[in-house]
C-alpha cells in the first residue's frame, strides 16, 4: 500500500492505494467496483470538505490505475490511517466521526450532513485464503460488528457513520473457508484486526476533529 497526493481546488489532498495484482477476490460496499468480484487494486481517496460532484465514481477512475478495482472516498485525513494485523490477517482504517450515527434511527429523524466530507470510517482489508461467496458477505458482518465495538468502546454512541464503506480482499484461488464468521478462523482473527484498527483510528481523531 502506498500514500500519495494530488491537489485539488487548492487543496492538497491524499490517497491510499492498495495494487494488489492478480490473483485476488474481492467484496466490497463501494461506489466504485462494488460487489463481489476479480478486483487488482484498492483506492482510497480524500476529497475536499464540501464535495458536491455528482459523479463520485467517475471521479473515483479518473484517479485510479488502469483495470478493474474498487474506489472508495473520504474527507478525513488518510495520511491518518491506523493498521492492525492478527495471524494473517490485515486491516487499514481511515477514520472520520464528524457526524456519529446510530444504524436504526426513528423515521423521519434528519442527520444534519450526509456525505463523505463529513466523515466516514473506510476499511481496507486482506486475508490470505479464498473465501466462498457466502463467507465473504459472513465477513463484511463480522467487520461491521467489530467496527462497531470498537466505537463504542472508543466512547462514540453511534454504530458507524452514514457513508461507511469497506473493502475485502481475499485470493481467488484454493480451498475456500466456507465461515466468515467472528468465532471461525478466519472471521476472528479479521474481527480482532478491525476492531484494533478501527480502536486506534477512533481515539487518534478525536481530541483534532470531534467537535
Amino acid at each position: 500500500m502506498r500514500l500519495w497526493y494530488r491537489v485539488e481546488d487548492g487543496t492538497r489532498l491524499g490517497a491510499l492505494l492498495w495494487e494488489s495484482g492478480p490473483g485476488w477476490r474481492m467484496i466490497s460496499s463501494a461506489l466504485l467496483g462494488g460487489g463481489i468480484g476479480v478486483r487488482s487494486w484498492v483506492l482510497n481517496a480524500q476529497v475536499v470538505a464540501g464535495y458536491s460532484r455528482m459523479d463520485p465514481a467517475e471521479h473515483l477512475s479518473c484517479l485510479a490505475p488502469a483495470g478493474d478495482g474498487v474506489g472508495m472516498m473520504t474527507a478525513a485525513s488518510v495520511e491518518r490511517y491506523a493498521r492492525a494485523a492478527d495471524g494473517g490477517a490485515e486491516v487499514v482504517a481511515t477514520v472520520g466521526l464528524r457526524v456519529p450515527t446510530w444504524a436504526a434511527a426513528p423515521e423521519g429523524s434528519a442527520d444534519p450532513e450526509l456525505a463523505p466530507e463529513v466523515g466516514t470510517i473506510n476499511l481496507m482489508a486482506r486475508l490470505p485464503v479464498a473465501m466462498t461467496d457466502a463467507a465473504l458477505v459472513n465477513a463484511v458482518m463480522t467487520m461491521t460488528e467489530a467496527k462497531t465495538q470498537a466505537l463504542l468502546e472508543a466512547g462514540f454512541p453511534c454504530t458507524g457513520t452514514a457513508s461507511d464503506a469497506l473493502c475485502l480482499a481475499v485470493r481467488a484461488a484454493g480451498e475456500p473457508e466456507i465461515f466468515g464468521g467472528p468465532r471461525s478462523t478466519w472471521g476472528a482473527r479479521l474481527a480482532r484486526a478491525t476492531h484494533a484498527a478501527v480502536l486506534r483510528g477512533a481515539e487518534a481523531w478525536r481530541p483534532r476533529d470531534f467537535r
